[in-house]
């Protein structure tokens, strides 16, 4: 089991585990919320959720097997998507949840190239993550790419995949970088997932977006 340094169960905060609650609702809906959380063993969460503070919530296993029962239910390739429609939903409530560093960063885009400003998107996820996670996220890049790379992640904890496991956090990066850009996709890919074996689970997103703004 993934323990903190004072060997409690790595977890996620309340606050962050009710805003992966929220996200998983609005994508699956009331029934396939509850049917997905059912086979997690975490079928209180169907009716409460958590309160919106930092104490511990959900731990990495339980977020690992609502996940895998995500998978079990939609199938591989569904629950892949589900997983990336949630963190993209998520945005939304991240913005809510901590407006103060997102706020702080929307200033700074104003006056910043695009390819600063994704810079400085995955880094606040980064900062969010270690600040408030038991996870370890470390920030790399290339010429074309940044890497995001989740040395300890709660989201693939106890599973074994057939394709990367993290869609929840390439979505929640995706809309990141689609809100800092102003309505453009950047190309993300998660290059090694440890749900496949991997040590470390890495996104590479690159530097320059793939699509055009979306008109207003």
């Amino acid at each position: 089991m993934s323990v903190d340094l004072l060997g409690r169960p790595a977890s996620f905060p309340n606050k962050i585990s009710r805003i992966l609650l929220l996200a998983v609702r609005d994508v699956l809906g009331p029934n396939g919320s509850t049917a997905v959380l059912t086979t997690a063993k975490l079928p209180h969460y169907a009716t409460a959720l958590p309160v919106a503070d930092f104490q511990p919530g959900l731990t990495f296993v339980e977020v690992g097997r609502l996940f895998e029962a995500l998978e079990s239910v939609y199938g591989v390739q569904a629950s892949d998507r589900l997983a990336k429609q949630a963190g993209r939903e998520s945005f939304r409530y991240w913005i809510e949840g901590f407006g103060g560093l997102v706020g702080f960063a929307d200033v700074l885009l104003r006056f910043l190239p695009l390819s600063a400003r994704a810079r400085i998107g995955v880094e606040v996820v980064a900062e969010i993550f270690n600040r408030y996670t038991d996870q370890s996220v470390a920030l790399g890049e290339s010429r074309e790419r940044y890497l995001f790379t989740l040395e300890t992640c709660g989201f693939c904890t106890g599973r074994r995949a057939e394709i990367p496991a993290c869609g929840y956090v390439h979505g929640t990066l995706d809309e990141l970088l689609f809100w800092i850009s102003r309505g453009r996709r950047f190309a993300i890919e998660e290059t090694a997932c440890i749900a496949l074996g991997d040590p470390v689970c890495t996104f590479s997103i690159d530097k320059a977006p793939r699509s055009p703004a979306v008109a207003k």
